[in-house]
C-alpha cells in the first residue's frame, strides 16, 4: 500500500472551522466571566511558601501538557474525519478451469472402475478452485454430478461410487452379490445402456462429456472467445474397446474437443496385460496427437504426472491482472488518537488530585 490520500478533505476543513469557532466562543465566555466576577480572596498570600509555589508550577505545567494533548487529539480526530486512505496495488489471479471426469462403465472396464474412481479422488484432493463434473457412459451417458466447486459433494459422490463398485471386481463377486447390492449397482449405472447391441461407445461418451462444458457446440462451431470462457479439460478413463457403431469415433470426438480448445487427457482403464494392446496404443497416439497426456492406471506416478500436467496448463492459462484500489487506512491514526486520549486521561486524573 502506497500513497496516502484523503477521501473527504472538505470534511476536515469543516471540522477545523467548527473547532476554531468553538474555541473562540469559549475564550469569549471565559473572558466575560473573569471580567464580571469580583475576587473575594487572593491566592498570592497562600502561594508565598516554597512548597505551595512548587506545586502550583507543576500543576500549571501539567495543565499545559493536558491542553497540548487535547489539541493533538482534536487534530487527529479532524484527520480521521477526512478519511485517510492508501492506494493498494496487487496482482489478482483468476483460477477458471473446468474439469470433467469422463468414465467408461462398460463390462470390460467395470471391474477396474473402482480403482479409476480412487484415482479421481486423488486428483480432486489436489485441485484448488477448479469446477469438477463426473459423467459415466456405456452406449449412452449419464451425468453423476454437473460442474461444481463444492468439493465435499464431489468427494462424497466419488467415495459412494467407489463403495458401490467395490463388489464388481470379478465375475465371482457378481455371482455372490446380494440382490440389494446388485440393485445399487444397477441404479448407479441406470441410463448408460439405452442402445441395444452397443457398448463402450467411447467417442459418443467423450462428446457427451464435452457437452457438459459451457459453450461447447457440436460440429465445427467454436466455443466463446478466449477472453470470455473458462479453460476446460476432460480426464477420459477407458480401455478403448468399442462394441457397436458409434456416432463419433474417438478420433472424431478428439477433433471436436480440440476445435473447441478442450484438452483431453487419457487414463487407461483395463487390465495390466492389455496395456500393450493395439487399442491401448491407438488411444495413446490419439490423445497425445491432440495435445493431451496419456497415463496408465497401474503406473505408480500416473496421478502425480497427470496433476503436474493439469497444473502446468492451469498456470499457463490463469489470468493475471494488476488491480489498484483506494482503501481506508485509519489504523495508525486510530492508534495515535487512542494513545493521546489515554495519556490525556492520566493527566486530567493527576490534575484533579
Amino acid at each position: 500500500m502506497t500513497g496516502m490520500t484523503w477521501q473527504w478533505p472538505w470534511a476536515a476543513l469543516i471540522a477545523l472551522v467548527a473547532c476554531i469557532a468553538l474555541v473562540v466562543l469559549l475564550v469569549v465566555l471565559m473572558g466575560r466571566r473573569e471580567h464580571n466576577t469580583d475576587p473575594v480572596f487572593s491566592l498570592a498570600q497562600d502561594l508565598r511558601t516554597d512548597e505551595a509555589s512548587r506545586l502550583m508550577v507543576r500543576w500549571r505545567r501539567m495543565k499545559r501538557i493536558a491542553a497540548v494533548l487535547l489539541a493533538c487529539s482534536l487534530a487527529v480526530s479532524i484527520a480521521l474525519v477526512s478519511r485517510p486512505s492508501a492506494v493498494d496495488t496487487g496482482e489478482e489471479r483468476a483460477n477458471s478451469r473446468d474439469i470433467v471426469l469422463c468414465l467408461d462403465v462398460s463390462g470390460s472396464t467395470l471391474p477396474y472402475d473402482r480403482q479409476v474412481i480412487e484415482t479421481y479422488i486423488d486428483l480432486v484432493s489436489r485441485f484448488q478452485g477448479e469446477r469438477i463434473a463426473l459423467s459415466i457412459f456405456n452406449s449412452t451417458s449419464r451425468t453423476v454430478f454437473p460442474l461444481t466447486d463444492d468439493y465435499p459433494l464431489v468427494l462424497t459422490q466419488l467415495k459412494s461410487a467407489a463403495s458401490i463398485l467395490r463388489k464388481v471386481q470379478s465375475q465371482d463377486d457378481i455371482d455372490k452379490m446380494s440382490d440389494r447390492d446388485y440393485q445399487k449397482i444397477s441404479d448407479w449405472l441406470d441410463g448408460t445402456q439405452n442402445r441395444k447391441d452397443a457398448t463402450s461407445l467411447i467417442g459418443d461418451g467423450l462428446v457427451s462429456c464435452a457437452a457438459m462444458l459451457p459453450g461447447f457446440a457440436y460440429g465445427d462451431e467454436q466455443m466463446a472467445s478466449d477472453g470470455q470462457r473458462r479453460a476446460s479439460s476432460i480426464v477420459l478413463a477407458t480401455d478403448n474397446v468399442v462394441s457397436g457403431n458409434p456416432t463419433y469415433t474417438l478420433q472424431q470426438a478428439l477433433d471436436l474437443t480440440r476445435g473447441a480448445k478442450i484438452t483431453v487427457d487419457g487414463l487407461f482403464s483395463g487390465p495390466r496385460q492389455s496395456e500393450g494392446d493395439d487399442t491401448t496404443t491407438q488411444m495413446r497416439t490419439a490423445i497425445e496427437s491432440h495435445g493431451g497426456v496419456f497415463h496408465t492406471r497401474t503406473s505408480s506416478d500416473s496421478v502425480d504426472a497427470l496433476v503436474r500436467d493439469i497444473e502446468r496448463r492451469r498456470d499457463a492459462q490463469n489470468r493475471r491482472r494488476h488491480q489498484t484500489a483506494v482503501i481506508d487506512a485509519p489504523f495508525w491514526w486510530m492508534l495515535a488518537l487512542a494513545t493521546l486520549a489515554a495519556v490525556w486521561r492520566v493527566m486530567t486524573w493527576r490534575l484533579r488530585r
